[in-house]
């Protein structure tokens, strides 16, 4: 961006007289559209940001339109969104008892999850308050895959659980979590007097795509009174596909699971899940009163009692409505699967190519890897440049990751407008930006 640009947009003052509504209109054209984050160009590999879809460009319009809160009262977009929850969660692979709630993305879905799971644990040892609950929260120990998201720690702290209570466990030669390491940490931490009261594990991890394993997790987490929630912000609905579904295996007995809209189905950004087997835990955790908000004896739970918002927006269930509608379960299945189809041939022009050697990647769509003619020097940070030199050339775009302890090229598939000219034009780019950062006199 302009230095002068970005020093306008900062200034932040507001002019006493109004201004023309069509200008606008001419602002967004001049100053915001011609410097976006940059992830709808189908040569974008950076990050798990996907492209709005049509579908929900038009129905995020129309829902602001209309502008019902999904929160409280009972009005069509609050059954809408009911509704969409229930496709998620069949596609997923949940029971047809489940339910959930939309909310602005992943990072607010694990939040609601880890909060439900302190909720659902300590009701169940009585110590849902008074100084039981103090006695019992102070040693509540939460357990993670060391590849996991890094809103699970930061939603952890946000409940009020101290970072010595957290469990990075140790991850196998594929990146997954491990549940021998697993059982070993919580037998420990049981051994120390300590109350282990969850365990989150990830299918689709951010740095590699790998998916832990459910089954054995579950399993654990039912001998020992855990609760298990699933991390599938970017991978919550692999089961619907059939090349990955036996990753999948035991996702119907989780206990709750997050889904990302925005990055696996291409809805606007701000459409996060949380979806739950048993939806009367989220209202146990979130379920408040207040005089001047009641609802018919009859009627659902309102939304608000499955979340921490009571001002909602329509526009997440409409504009996944609409995605869906336009989809159907088999266009959700194609669309992974073009991913998938991308991301093998990808990792086969890197293994072809002898100046690259590909690291690890999958079974969701992302391949990292590095250069193999460093030319000497700080690899991690040769890999730094040559991303950033890749970024700044403005043809393709990808980011770094540390993998194995090693900083390297990481790219991921998550744009349904991407083909294989955009996977040739990465590899020429990367390349490109490697002889100029080793062989600057060539």
């Amino acid at each position: 961006m302009p230095p002068q640009l970005q020093a306008r947009l900062r200034e932040g003052r507001l002019g006493r007289q109004g201004g023309e509504l069509g200008g606008v209109l001419d602002f967004v054209r001049n100053e915001i559209a011609p410097h976006p984050t940059g992830n709808g160009h189908p040569a974008f590999f950076a990050w798990i940001n996907s492209p709005p879809a049509p579908a929900g460009i038009i129905a995020d319009l129309l829902a602001c339109a209309i502008n019902a809160t999904c929160g409280m009262g009972e009005h069509a977009l609050m059954d809408l969104e009911r509704g969409t929850v229930r496709m998620l969660a069949d596609l997923a692979g949940l029971p047809g008892s489940a339910g959930g709630v939309l909310t602005s993305g992943g990072s607010v879905a694990n939040l609601l999850a880890l909060a439900t799971a302190r909720t659902w644990f300590l009701t169940r040892r009585d110590s849902g308050d008074g100084p039981a609950f103090d006695r019992d929260h102070a040693r509540l120990t939460l357990y993670f895959s060391a590849q996991a998201h890094m809103s699970v720690a930061k939603s952890a702290a946000c409940i009020g659980l101290s970072a010595h209570r957290l469990r990075a466990v140790a991850t196998d030669a594929h990146d997954r979590l491990d549940p021998a390491a697993l059982r070993a940490a919580v037998s420990a931490d049981v051994n120390a007097g300590l109350l282990p009261f969850c365990t989150v594990t990830t299918v689709g991890t951010t740095a590699t795509g790998a998916v832990d394993p459910l089954e054995p997790v579950t399993e654990l987490c039912r001998s020992t009174g855990m609760w298990h929630h699933v991390d599938g912000a970017w991978g919550g609905l692999g089961a619907a596909v059939p090349a990955l579904a036996a990753h999948y295996r035991g996702v119907g007995g989780v206990d709750s699971l997050t889904v990302d809209p925005h990055k696996t189905l291409n809805v606007p950004v701000g459409c996060g899940a949380l979806l739950v087997p048993h939806p009367e835990h989220l209202h146990t955790a979130f379920a408040h009163r207040a005089s001047y908000l009641t609802g018919e004896p009859d009627a659902l739970p309102w939304l608000s009692h499955a979340t921490v918002e009571l001002t909602r927006p329509g526009t997440r269930a409409l504009a996944l409505w609409a995605t869906l509608h336009h989809l159907g379960s088999d266009g959700v299945t194609a669309l992974m699967e073009h991913y998938l189809a991308l991301a093998d041939r990808l990792r086969e022009q890197i293994t072809a190519e002898p100046r690259l050697e590909l690291l690890a990647g999958g079974p969701w769509p992302v391949a990292c890897f590095r250069i193999t003619d460093q030319n000497g020097g700080d690899p991690d940070a040769l890999h730094a440049r040559i991303a950033r030199r890749v970024q700044d050339n403005g043809r393709a775009y990808l980011a770094t990751v540390a993998v194995q302890g090693r900083t390297v090229l990481r790219a991921c598939l998550c744009n349904y407008r991407t083909t294989t000219d955009d996977l040739d034009q990465l590899i020429h780019e990367v390349l490109r930006a490697a002889d100029a950062e080793c062989h600057p006199d060539a």
